[in-house]
C-alpha cells in the first residue's frame, strides 16, 4: 500500500466514525478566532480535562497557543450553518465568522455560543506535537449545559442531527 493510498484509506475509515461537531473559540492578546472541530475528546474528570486536535497550519493555531485558553462549544442540530461558516465552507472570511450565531463573553472571557448544547471554557495545560497537528490538553474551569435539543454530528463527510430517544419504560441491559 502506498503512503497516498494509506492516507486516503485512513481518511475514509475515519469518516465513518461519528463525532460531535464543536466550535473551538479563543480570545485574548493573540486575537479572536474560531474553527469547527470534531477531534475533541474527554481525557479525565479529575481535574476535568479535554483534548482538542488542531492542525498546525490552521489560522487559529498560533492564537490558541498564545492565548492559552479556549472554549469548546458543542453544537445543537440547528447550527449547521455556523459549523459550515467556521469550517471555511462558506464565503465568510475568518474575521467575520462570529457574525453567525449569538455569541457572548464567557466566565473566563472566551467566546461562548449562547445556544450551544454545552460550553466548556478552560486553560491550555499541555501541548503535544503529533504529525501535522497539535494535541492541546485543556483543563476545564467553567461548564454551561443546556440539557435540551438535538446534537449536530459529522458522519460520512456530512452533517447530521442526532435526537435523544424517549426514555424507556424499563432499563435496558447489554450482555
Amino acid at each position: 500500500m502506498t503512503n497516498m493510498q494509506s492516507k486516503q484509506d485512513f481518511r475514509q475509515a475515519l469518516s465513518l466514525l461519528s463525532a460531535a461537531v464543536n466550535i473551538i473559540s479563543t480570545d485574548g492578546a493573540c486575537g479572536r478566532f474560531g474553527l469547527t472541530a470534531s477531534a475533541v475528546c474527554s481525557v479525565t474528570d479529575s481535574p476535568p480535562t479535554v483534548l482538542v486536535c488542531i492542525n498546525r497550519n490552521s489560522s487559529i493555531h498560533e492564537a490558541l497557543l498564545g492565548n492559552r485558553a479556549l472554549c469548546v462549544n458543542i453544537l445543537p442540530g440547528h447550527q449547521e450553518d455556523v459549523a459550515r461558516q467556521f469550517a471555511g465552507m462558506t464565503d465568510v472570511p475568518p474575521a467575520e465568522r462570529f457574525s453567525g450565531g449569538e455569541w457572548r463573553k464567557g466566565d473566563s472571557g472566551q467566546p461562548v455560543l449562547d445556544d450551544a448544547l454545552a460550553s466548556l471554557e478552560g486553560t491550555v495545560v499541555d501541548v503535544k506535537e503529533v504529525g501535522s497537528h497539535s494535541v492541546v490538553f485543556v483543563e476545564i474551569e467553567h461548564i454551561h449545559v443546556r440539557d435540551e435539543g438535538e446534537s449536530l454530528t459529522y458522519f460520512g463527510r456530512n452533517f447530521h442531527r442526532l435526537g435523544r430517544s424517549a426514555p424507556a419504560d424499563q432499563p435496558t441491559s447489554v450482555s
